[in-house]
């Protein structure tokens, strides 16, 4: 079984402008019902008659002739997969993407259900020899079965970097520093500033 490796793709998807996932302002990755994405394994895995099934494989985002999407480039997918009468079957279970905007990330994890097709439109990857390997550079095309919609997950990182900036006087929120009086508490109390009792 043969593979095009990804660099040949990478000519044909020269100009064309793939769409990407849509983050809404509460943070939500989200992908309409039949969007296909490019991914490819992290690692090879070989099928054989004794070996006809690999569970919890890991991919990650490529490009691919045939995606109308592309996942975040930071992102990992959990699937499943299996061969079955000349064809290795692909399905996704669960995802786990990181976006980035500048100093700023958001991550999501959660439900991500889609299947490998070949370029013929068919399910599943061909396999004709009695021995088929999917290798890292093998870039292949999967379609959501249905919409994606996932949150994103509370950042502790996030937390803390916007809690550094307003420590530096970069956030409306900066605080008083501790060795000057707070300038409410003169006002209403002047005597209280600096004053002999």
């Amino acid at each position: 079984m043969s593979f095009k490796p990804a660099s040949f793709f990478l000519t044909a998807l020269l100009g064309t402008a793939l769409a990407t996932p849509t983050l809404a302002a509460e943070q939500t990755l989200t992908l309409p019902s039949g969007a296909s994405v490019g991914v490819e394994v992290t690692e090879e895995f070989t099928f054989t008659d004794s070996q006809t099934r690999h569970e919890e494989i890991l991919l990650h985002p490529t490009q691919a002739e045939g995606a109308s999407h592309e996942l975040p480039e930071y992102c990992v997918l959990v699937a499943n997969a299996q061969l079955s009468n000349g064809r290795i079957r692909i399905t996704t279970q669960d995802a786990t993407c990181i976006e980035t905007n500048d100093a700023e990330s958001a991550i999501f994890t959660g439900s991500f259900s889609a299947s490998a097709y070949a370029q013929d439109g068919q399910y599943g990857l061909a396999c004709d020899d009695a021995s088929c390997t999917l290798s890292p550079g093998q870039s292949f095309v999967v379609t959501l079965d249905k919409d994606i919609d996932i949150n994103a997950q509370d950042n502790p990182s996030a937390e803390i970097n916007a809690a550094r900036r307003q420590a530096d006087g970069e956030g409306v929120a900066n605080p008083i520093p501790s060795d000057q009086p707070d300038p409410d508490e003169s006002a209403e109390n002047p005597r209280s500033v600096n004053q002999p009792e």
